[in-house]
């Protein structure tokens, strides 16, 4: 998780796309098309800060609870997601997670 959350501070969309599965809603055979989604929605937003709430390994599914730090043009929207992995390969790959927008 910690190196997704750095992947896109630092605008590395192809991290992005090799480290998530084909499961996910986001997942594209269009890569052109889907990096190009990835990078405006960098473009966007400030990643301020990651907190690791939980983490459940249970190879080869592994959970990870977060609380993300982000501005998205301006606005803050942090937020906190449990997030679903799976380790293919010796590489592990990003599923899913339950999002829950902070109160604030």
């Amino acid at each position: 998780m910690k190196s997704r959350y750095s992947a896109y501070a630092v605008g590395n969309s192809k991290y992005i796309m090799n480290t998530t599965h084909m499961l996910n809603t986001d997942y594209s055979e269009d890569k052109k098309t889907w990096e190009e989604n990835i990078q405006n929605f960098m473009k966007e937003s400030n990643f301020n800060a990651l907190e690791i709430l939980e983490f459940e390994d249970d190879t080869p599914e592994a959970y990870v609870t977060f609380k993300a730090n982000i501005d998205i043009n301006g606005i803050d929207s942090t937020f906190t997601e449990k997030s679903k992995f799976i380790k293919e390969n010796e590489k592990w790959l990003y599923v899913n997670g339950d999002f829950n927008q902070e109160n604030k």
